[in-house]
């Protein structure tokens, strides 16, 4: 299995439609991505996947609340939570708070207790994470073997 990233802009969006393939994950560099993948899911003809930056503008716990309730709207892949620091840790934060259950969980970048994260998700969300260079899926690893580069933006590819 290999990973497709789209990074694309709002501005150049709907050029960038036509060139999504089932499973793309689409990176939107000025804009929200869980916005962009609202809008685009029903008008898309294929399943996408989501490329959604963590940092400290966006922490783990709004990026979950922001999946679970995208889950409800439409359907979409997997989820790649992007962190230039701690990307595991940051998704096993989001992991932990996609969930209808009382959420107690520690990690280097999250503590929760007792939180809540309602509604759950509409169906079990895979969630995997990335450095930006290499995408981590438990043990898996895919790294970054090539860029295309197209008038909307650029195709990335992640390979074993």
């Amino acid at each position: 299995m290999a990973f497709r990233r789209c990074v694309v802009s709002l501005e150049v969006l709907d050029d960038a439609r036509a060139d999504f393939e089932t499973g793309d994950l689409v990176d939107v560099v000025n804009g929200d991505a869980t916005m962009v993948i609202a809008a685009l899911g029903s008008a898309s003809p294929v399943e996408l996947g989501l490329w959604l930056r963590v940092d400290e503008q966006r922490p783990a716990a709004l990026a979950a609340r922001d999946l679970a309730t995208l889950s409800h709207l439409v359907h979409f892949g997997v989820v790649v939570i992007a962190a230039q620091v701690d990307c595991r840790a940051q998704a096993d934060a989001v992991r932990a708070l996609l969930s209808a259950d009382e959420v107690n969980f520690s990690n280097e970048v999250a503590t929760l207790r007792g939180a809540y994260n309602r509604p759950a998700p509409a169906w079990p969300l895979e969630v995997v994470s990335s450095d930006g260079v290499t995408i981590f899926r438990g043990d898996d690893r895919w790294v970054l073997r090539a860029r295309d580069a197209r008038p909307w933006g650029e195709v990335l590819s992640y390979g074993p």
